[in-house]
């Protein structure tokens, strides 16, 4: 695996990311045992409640810019089990400066700060990029977990709004900050 392709996510890291390549994405797609024998892991059937839509949109966009797949999908494998226990990453490149993160845990490792590292690791990875410098996440209109991972990484709530597509969402922001001089 090329080390270009994972990021470790805290100094004292339990997970790696792994930056979906296309052979990653179609193996995904492809399902079965594919996956598992490509990245050398161990994958649950249900590590992913989204099904395949958001793995097609990022490998029809990532074939169209090849350089683009560091801002599309990352899978964060468990060190210490070596299994991937969800799906991250971004909504596409920078646009303005933004960028915009998403992330799922599977059930059965929900509840152990697993999203919280994934987050903050999209985020140290964002703002290492000069052309970005406002994170945003979305999440349902309601006090939930995604909201507390998503205070715990510094984001604050922006605005409610209606998504033609989701309905009432939150908006939450993260501010590059900038070295004081």
């Amino acid at each position: 695996m090329n080390k270009e392709m994972i990021l470790h996510s805290l100094p004292a890291s339990r997970l790696i990311m792994i930056n979906s390549t296309p052979a990653i994405l179609e193996g995904i797609l492809k399902g079965g045992n594919l996956l598992q024998d490509m990245l050398a892991i161990k994958v649950p059937d249900q590590w992913t409640e989204f099904g395949p839509a958001p793995f097609e949109y990022a490998l029809n966009k990532i074939k169209d810019k090849p350089a683009d797949a560091v801002w599309w999908s990352w899978l964060p494998v468990l060190v210490s089990e070596n299994m991937l226990i969800g799906n991250s990453g971004y909504k596409g490149p920078p646009n303005d400066g933004m960028v915009e993160i998403g992330y799922e845990v599977a059930r059965d490792y929900r509840g152990q700060g697993y999203a919280t590292e994934m987050a903050k690791t999209l985020v140290d990875n964002a703002f290492q990029h000069a052309e970005v410098h406002t994170i945003l996440a979305h999440t349902l209109p309601e006090e939930n977990e995604s909201v507390s991972v998503l205070r715990k990484c510094g984001f604050t709530f922006s605005v409610e709004y209606t998504d033609p597509e989701d309905g009432p969402i939150w908006r939450w922001s993260l501010l590059k900050s900038i070295p004081d001089k």
